[in-house]
């Protein structure tokens, strides 16, 4: 088996699918102490996310009248829970198609995708840290198996974060066509992410500065995380890469807004395309809203946003507070706390695998594996 790049370690199967913990050849010391400072502060503001979403389900359900709730609840047909998600998972896949994608752009071209597959799930898991900024999780993961280093890792995640944003951006957009609610802040947000990727797009911007800071006490470690993301980024904002991440993202979100449509139509609003359209409108910029509040899982705005959207843009079907409130808890839990369980599940099996390749290290007869690794680093 050929060996992995120096310049960038990647570890991969032996050919039985084991996977390899290696280390990075520079900046380790660096990279583990990042990646102890993530994994340290990600409880605390787990523990503050789950909080903050008991107080909003609180909240809504004293909004809509309880009796109404309850009957819009139990009325549901619960078998649309199928179609609605596997249309979930359908947009899942597509990200994690667009993921692994990235991951290679950026040197990491032998993990298995299984493993892929299972970080990627994982960092779904801290969908109610602020901001998510605990998918960064997804980076540490990819340190430990692979050696990539953060600042790369981390390049791949603003990539992922910033396409799927410009992909609600447009599929919002569509919603605009009809309606003017939040007009200037979805403007203000287009422009400042299209501001963002052209600054991504010309790393030499920042070159002459990072190079005379660099070596500087205090701001060393960051300058050098600093040109390892823009390094990484350089790669991922190239026109052709960016439009197809983007037009990924708006297929795969459109089959959330899909689901979002048959919770509607469950709930017993006349199914039209004026109703798909509001449904797109809708969840697309109640995600926008929520990611620019950098609340835990956007928790509070996003469900506000779409509470209130709906009660405006459905006046005409005199939808009621109770059944507005059903849909929001319904796509929430489809669109969140699926994730949150689903990442959970990932996060444990891709613990084990950690634990397991570890282990496979400690073992003295597995010399022949500890020679493989030393090899890597």
């Amino acid at each position: 088996m050929a060996k992995p790049r120096a310049d960038n370690p990647v570890a991969g199967p032996t050919g039985r699918g084991d996977v390899w913990v290696v280390e990075s050849p520079t900046g380790a010391a660096d990279d583990d102490a990042t990646s102890t400072s993530i994994a340290g502060r990600l409880g605390p503001r787990m523990v503050a996310g789950v909080v903050l979403a008991v107080a909003v389900v609180s909240a809504l359900a004293l909004f809509a009248d309880a009796r109404e709730l309850g009957a819009a609840l139990r009325d549901f047909p619960w078998w649309l829970a199928g179609p609605v998600l596997a249309l979930t998972l359908f947009n899942y896949a597509l990200r994690f198609i667009k993921w692994h994608i990235y991951l290679r752009q950026v040197g990491v071209r032998s993990l298995p995708t299984g493993t892929s597959a299972l970080i990627f799930l994982a960092g779904f898991s801290m969908s109610l840290t602020p901001g998510k900024v605990g998918e960064l999780i997804k980076g540490v993961y990819l340190r430990r198996l692979t050696g990539t280093p953060i600042s790369r890792a981390g390049a791949v995640i603003a990539a992922e974060r910033i396409t799927d944003g410009l992909a609600m951006l447009a599929l919002a957009g569509i919603g605009l066509t009809q309606f003017a609610y939040g007009r200037t802040l979805l403007a203000v947000a287009a422009v400042a992410a299209v501001a963002v990727v052209v600054v991504l797009q010309r790393p030499r911007l920042f070159g002459g500065i990072l190079a005379r800071l660099e070596g500087r006490p205090l701001v060393g470690r960051g300058v050098r995380h600093a040109a390892g993301f823009l390094d990484a980024s350089n790669a991922l904002y190239r026109p052709r890469l960016l439009l197809g991440a983007v037009a990924i993202g708006v297929v795969s979100w459109a089959g959330e807004c899909l689901a979002f449509f048959l919770i509607l139509d469950g709930l017993g609003l006349p199914a039209s395309w004026h109703l798909l359209l509001v449904a797109t409108f809708v969840l697309s910029a109640s995600s926008i809203f929520g990611a620019l509040s950098m609340l835990p899982g956007g928790l509070g705005v996003a469900e506000a946003s779409v509470t209130g959207m709906l009660l405006v843009l459905l006046a005409d079907e005199a939808i009621s507070r109770g059944t507005a409130v059903a849909a929001t808890l319904l796509v929430r839990f489809a669109t969140l706390w699926f994730a949150v369980i689903l990442g959970a599940l990932a996060l444990v099996a891709l613990q084990r695998l950690v634990a397991a390749g570890e282990q496979r290290q400690l073992v003295p007869s597995t010399g022949n594996n500890r020679e493989k690794v030393g090899e890597a680093t």
